[in-house]
């Protein structure tokens, strides 16, 4: 399949409009698991999706504390080097060792991030990470710490101003090709901009979750490139989900007590049927009409998708070249309205 690739704001890489996610990767044992997961099946699926025409992989180190960059590194390493998809992950979110069913702490300190992409570049065999992102702001504690009890962020946390800078050491001295921010607000993307450019960011963004519009908008105007994640909202838009499929979910599995799979899972349920017509129309399925919205919206780059097993990938990577009209987009932003999924605008209007 012939995948159409956009320029990654101005680091020299044209990625994809697809890009596999390894978050699932990962496999089991760590608090934000999606359960157990079979390593073999997982290089399956990154040949796989190398093999139709994706050439970037987004993972993290915190993905099964370590596990995920090592699976991917591994996969790759089998790969032709003039095939090798770009690899990028993120540092910043640190675990307990001796408790890894504890919430990692958003941790930037400048040793910590060294020792972080020491790390990484080992799990992953190579000897540049294309983008290396932060994860998270720093806050010093723990990723579920709220800051209600001392009324803002610990007091142990480290400065946008002083992790951006170590960042872009890391660029200058050769250990990553570019930079990058996941989870950022504007205010902080403007306070890293002072320091150096912001090279990319990684907001979440889907039909449901749209409340990160002004990041993307943001990048548009700063020359910033923009992979989004979760554009199937964790498979509530792959238009195979039902209540009776959530129920049937791994008990380790953390959608299973998430507001999108409780709460909100009806009226998500309603949105992802609503794409059904526009799928009919191109020939196509559902998860490739939610991840094609999240592709079309100005500004974003491309989306990471993820995937366990191989055949998951051929359901969403037709997104990667299919092209939404004005009249889908404008359809299932009625329906978004109507069905009173999510928050955020609708169009990139507002």
């Amino acid at each position: 399949m012939s995948l159409h690739t956009r320029p990654l704001g101005d680091t020299g890489m044209d990625i994809t409009r697809v890009g596999l996610g390894a978050w699932a990767i990962g496999g089991g044992g760590w608090r934000y698991s999606w359960g157990e997961q079979d390593d073999a099946e997982s290089i399956a699926a990154i040949r796989h999706a190398v093999e139709n025409g994706v050439n970037w992989i987004d993972t993290a180190a915190v993905y099964g504390l370590g596990h995920s960059e090592e699976v991917v590194g591994k996969a790759v390493a089998h790969i032709p080097e003039a095939d090798r998809p770009f690899v990028f992950t993120k540092c910043g979110l640190v675990w307990d060792e001796d408790d890894p069913e504890a919430p990692p702490h958003r941790i930037m300190r400048p040793d910590s991030v060294r020792r972080e992409v020491e790390g990484s570049l080992s799990r992953l065999g190579v000897d540049r990470i294309d983008l290396f992102q932060v994860h998270w702001p720093d806050t010093g504690a723990s990723l579920e710490y709220s800051g209600e009890e001392s009324g803002g962020p610990a007091p142990q946390a480290t400065p946008i101003e002083e992790y951006w800078a170590v960042m872009a050491d890391l660029k200058a001295e050769g250990k990553v090709r570019a930079i990058g921010l996941s989870n950022h607000d504007v205010p902080l993307l403007e306070r890293a901009e002072a320091v150096g450019h912001v090279e990319a960011v990684q907001p979440p963004f889907s039909a449901i979750n749209r409340s990160n519009a002004a990041e993307v908008a943001w990048s548009a105007r700063n020359g910033t490139g923009v992979i989004v994640y979760s554009p199937m909202q964790s498979g509530l838009l792959t238009g195979a989900f039902s209540r009776e499929r959530v129920e049937e979910l791994d008990p380790a599995d953390w959608r299973r007590g998430h507001v999108d799979f409780t709460t909100n899972l009806e009226r998500n349920l309603a949105l992802a049927r609503a794409l059904e017509p526009v799928a009919e129309r191109h020939g196509t399925t559902v998860a490739a009409v939610a991840v094609a919205w999240a592709a079309a919206w100005p500004g974003v780059t491309g989306a990471i998708v993820g995937a366990r097993r191989p055949e998951q990938i051929d359901a969403w990577l037709a997104a990667g070249s299919l092209e939404l009209t004005e009249a889908d987009l404008s359809e299932i932003a009625e329906a978004t309205v109507r069905t009173g999924a999510g928050e955020g605008p609708v169009t990139p209007e507002g």
